[in-house]
C-alpha cells in the first residue's frame, strides 16, 4: 500500500482542486463509493456529499491558498496520516492539520480531518 501517493493525492487532487467536476473525478479514483470524512463541524458520506464538503471549504479560504504536504505521508496497517499546510503559495501557513485516513483496497474508506489550534 502507498500511503504517500494515496494522501498526497488526496491533498493536491481533491483539497487542492477548485474545479467541482475534475474534484469529483478524482475523488471517486480515490474514495470508496460509502467512504466518510469527518472534519471538526461537519461528516460526509459519498462520494458527492463529500465533494460538496470540501467544496464548502475551500469556498471559505481566499484563491490563492494552496495545500502542502509538511513532511511524506505516513501509514500501516490500513491507516495513514498526512500533516499539511495551507496559505498563500510562498507564503507563510495560515492554517495546520493533519488528515489520517482508514484505507481498504487501496481506497480511503474514512478521513479524519483534524485542524491544529493556532499559536497565540
Amino acid at each position: 500500500m502507498d500511503f504517500e501517493m494515496l494522501m498526497q493525492d488526496n491533498l493536491d487532487l481533491v483539497f487542492g482542486e477548485r474545479d467541482p467536476a475534475r474534484r469529483l473525478a478524482a475523488i471517486r479514483n480515490i474514495y470508496n463509493a460509502d467512504a466518510e470524512l469527518h472534519e471538526p463541524e461537519r461528516s460526509a458520506r459519498g462520494h458527492e456529499a463529500i465533494s460538496q464538503a470540501v467544496g464548502d471549504v475551500l469556498k471559505l479560504l481566499p484563491p490563492d491558498f494552496v495545500f502542502t504536504a509538511l513532511r511524506p505521508a505516513l501509514g500501516h496497517n490500513g491507516v495513514g496520516r498526512l500533516q499539511w499546510g495551507a496559505g498563500p503559495a510562498g507564503g507563510p501557513y495560515a492554517i495546520t492539520g493533519t488528515d489520517v485516513a482508514h484505507v481498504a483496497g487501496g481506497l480511503i474508506r474514512t478521513l479524519h480531518v483534524f485542524i491544529d489550534q493556532p499559536d497565540f
